[in-house]
């Protein structure tokens, strides 16, 4: 029984990825949203659902930004295409003179469809209907699918270069462990990750809770809240990040170009205005993710639709609902969402409260000594607030035009050792290109995704690009301990926990 299940996983995976190489060469999309109506023109549609994909779910001027269908933007974009070794990315994860001993993972699932359905937001906010999507709202897309598989394919291939996995591995032991949030998505995401990693295994997905639940490993929420955290959370948001909320006008006008907001059906009914850089609130609950309102959320729903759009829809003026954009500008379109997801997961004082019981997790599967390799799926909040409690240096990733957390992007840890028994850890983002999304492109040791190392603040890596394993363990250390220290500071000063809402 067993053995059939294993083949027809296998045959299902293969199918799949055959389909889509059939029909596809380039295409678009990024990240999440949630269900809702349009919001009054007072709100200025801006209480749209979440833009983080864990969800349960000024110038006037530069009115038009999306270049002409012309034969001058098609050269802007060819000038564009991806260096295949540019500064800042690793030809390799691999390090000579030193054994892998261990290999943790902490994913964002692939490519997913938004939610756009009948009545939501995006509908109504734009005169143009949202590309077919292969899959339901929110669930990964056969695309996805097939660009996880083959993900797993490539880390396949350097397990085994680097003799961590003999060829064929098929553990009968806890030593390769695949765990997931337990939404579709992550589910998915796992299962495909886990086909390409180890085709003749069979391995299951591992979830905690009830499907299309959030695990609380997973869910970046907001374990300690009260006003006087949440004062300091919103000075903290003005000091780090108030410049760029003010310098997103030319994004917003961007966004309102591309989706032809003023012809829309909110738009003509009063319903919708023009996105603005001065209305957005900070917004923390007990027990929920942090959250925004204003046109920034909304602006982020957006932008998080057009560039899922972009991943998976091939057609490029298709994607941009007829116009033609430069890559420069579908950063541009994504740089909104991306500031929105900062802001929430990676301000110094919200990261460690709202990645606690990850952190706990990646800890203990770096110290399980029985472990080789470890595939934990979350979402783009998990990762970014992962990397802000350790201390990450800021960072801009290439050849992609999500800067921070690109989809399907791994955050992985390898522990090494070298000829006198030293422990190493290397720190990397492993992710496919927008042009490795768009065209499908089977991955291996000579076409990797793009590996670019982290930099860990007031940690020396070696001239290997590697961190003494001790090091990087203190540094969970210290970031796990980061939430007591939050609480304890905070408790003392004021001790009522209800929610508060702080406008910029």
């Amino acid at each position: 029984m067993k053995k059939e299940k294993k083949k027809r996983h296998l045959f299902i995976t293969l199918f799949l990825i055959a389909l889509l190489l059939a029909g596809c060469g380039g295409s678009s999309q990024a990240e999440t949203v949630q269900n809702d109506t349009v919001q009054t023109q007072n709100e200025n549609v801006s209480a749209g659902a979440h833009v983080s994909d864990t969800g349960s779910t000024s110038s006037a001027d530069v009115h038009v930004l999306y270049a002409d269908k012309t034969a001058q933007a098609a050269a802007q974009e060819h000038d564009q295409e991806e260096n295949p070794n540019p500064a800042g990315r690793l030809r390799s994860l691999s390090h000579e003179g030193y054994i892998l001993e261990q290999v943790v993972v902490l994913s964002r699932h692939n490519i997913r469809s938004p939610m756009s359905g009948s009545g939501s937001v995006l509908t109504e906010i734009t005169p143009h209907e949202w590309i077919s999507w292969t899959s339901n709202p929110s669930e990964l897309s056969l695309r996805g699918g097939a660009l996880e598989t083959m993900m797993g394919q490539y880390f396949r291939r350097w397990a085994e270069k680097e003799r961590l996995f003999p060829e064929n591995y098929q553990p009968d032991d806890s030593s390769v462990r695949i765990y997931a949030n337990a939404k579709q998505r992550t589910i998915a995401t796992a299962q495909f990750f886990a086909t390409g990693l180890l085709p003749t295994a069979g391995l299951e997905v591992e979830t905690h809770v009830e499907y299309d639940s959030m695990d609380p490993t997973f869910k970046p929420q907001l374990t300690f809240v009260n006003n006087a955290y949440t004062r300091d959370v919103e000075s903290q948001v003005k000091e780090l990040y108030g410049d760029d909320i003010a310098s997103l006008a030319d994004n917003y006008r961007l966004l309102e170009d591309v989706i032809d907001m003023e012809d829309s059906p909110a738009w003509r009914s009063g319903e919708a205005a023009s996105l603005r850089t001065d209305d957005t609130e900070l917004i923390l609950k007990l027990n929920e993710e942090p959250n925004l309102s204003g046109s920034l959320k909304m602006g982020g729903r957006i932008s998080d639709a057009l560039v899922l759009q972009y991943y998976e829809e091939q057609d490029d003026e298709k994607a941009a609902f007829g116009h033609v954009l430069t890559k420069e500008q579908w950063q541009k379109v994504s740089e909104v969402k991306d500031t929105y997801q900062e802001i929430l997961f990676s301000t110094p004082l919200l990261a460690p409260n709202v990645a606690h019981p990850l952190l706990i997790e990646v800890k203990d599967e770096l110290e399980n000594q029985n472990r080789k390799f470890s595939f934990l799926c979350g979402h783009d909040s998990n990762i970014g607030s992962v990397l802000a409690s350790l201390g990450a240096e800021d960072y801009t990733l290439p050849d992609s035009i999500e800067k921070k957390v690109p989809i399907g992007s791994k955050l992985v840890f390898s522990r090494w050792t070298d000829a006198d028994s030293n422990a190493w850890i290397s720190v990397n983002l492993v992710y496919q290109t927008a042009d490795q999304l768009r065209g499908l492109t089977l991955l291996d040791i000579d076409t990797p995704p793009a590996i670019f190392p982290i930099a860990l603040k007031h940690l020396e890596m070696n001239a290997d690009g590697l961190y003494a394993a001790q090091d990087v363990m203190n540094r969970f250390d210290q970031a796990i301990k980061e939430y007591g220290k939050i609480i304890k500071k905070y408790e003392k000063g004021d001790d009522s926990a209800s929610p508060a809402e702080s406008n910029f």
